[in-house]
């Protein structure tokens, strides 16, 4: 088992680190999306879909 890791761990901590950028990716859109930003970056008032985006509350 510990040849393994040894052989493997650049694998292993490249792996780790793309992990953790996902995950900090993915929180940050989801805490975006709470405080109502849109993911595109521009107003939604001229978006034929925003309707879909941004139901009515």
């Amino acid at each position: 088992m510990l040849e393994f890791l040894i052989s493997n761990l650049a694998t292993i901590i490249i792996g780790a680190v793309i992990l953790v950028a996902v995950i900090l990716i993915i929180l940050k859109l989801r805490r975006d999306r709470k405080k109502g930003k849109s993911g595109c970056g521009c107003g939604c008032k001229d978006c034929p879909s925003s309707g879909v985006c941004h139901k009515a509350k």
